[in-house]
């Protein structure tokens, strides 16, 4: 069963990355992290431990652990951070999340990880450890839940851009632009499979409910 929230929620998160020439495109703020932690704290109010899998070769690798730190804090939160670039590293990353306490996990939003979301969504299940990701496309895998931009709506977006430009229009002259629609998709199967019970808070504000 899926469940849309009538009221579509759309936020402008402005980052201070460079727009993609191609389509004039700006990519969405660079962390969401400090959202993805409140809300993973509230969906597993007992981890007292919030891990963090990231990929250091990305540009905003640093911000991320830093956001993750910061919200972290605020919420009188400890974290680990494990850092995986390759496939194989990706075990030895939950290996360490798990030595580490980590009761809940967010995995950070790059391609790489997105490309392999079916390998990680494994390996959060084969942990048994609630994880948090950006796309609905993991959630949809499997994935517990997830927070962040609608990649529908940034193709969306491009198919717009690339329609002006078909019919004239030079980029350079064209506004540029980011996705705003940010998305919470809830796993209802897969957080019966952990034993965790959806807050009906959380549930009220999802975007969509898989069951």
């Amino acid at each position: 069963m899926h469940r849309r929230d009538h009221a579509e929620r759309r936020r402008d998160h402005s980052g201070n990355r460079k727009p993609d020439a191609r389509v004039g495109m700006v990519p969405a703020a660079p962390t969401l992290l400090a959202k993805q932690v409140e809300t993973l704290h509230e969906m597993v109010p007992h981890a007292a431990v919030i891990g963090l899998l990231l990929n250091p070769a990305t540009g905003n690798a640093e911000l991320q652990a830093n956001d993750l730190q910061a919200a972290a804090e605020t919420l009188g939160l400890k974290t680990v951070i494990a850092k995986a670039t390759t496939d194989m590293e990706f075990e030895e990353g939950f290996a360490i999340l798990s030595q580490n306490r980590a009761g809940a996990v967010i995995v950070s939003s790059n391609a790489f990880f997105y490309n392999r979301r079916n390998q990680l969504i494994t390996l959060a299940k084969r942990h048994a450890v609630p994880a948090m990701y950006s796309y609905r496309e993991f959630v949809v895998a499997g994935g517990l839940m997830s927070y962040g931009t609608s990649i529908s709506d940034a193709y969306r977006l491009t198919g717009v851009y690339a329609g002006r430009i078909l019919k004239g229009k030079k980029p350079a002259d064209l506004p540029v632009q980011q996705s705003t629609k940010i998305e919470l998709i809830i796993n209802l199967s897969t957080a019966r499979a952990l034993g965790l019970t959806v807050p009906p808070t959380l549930l009220a504000r999802a975007d969509e409910v898989i069951e």
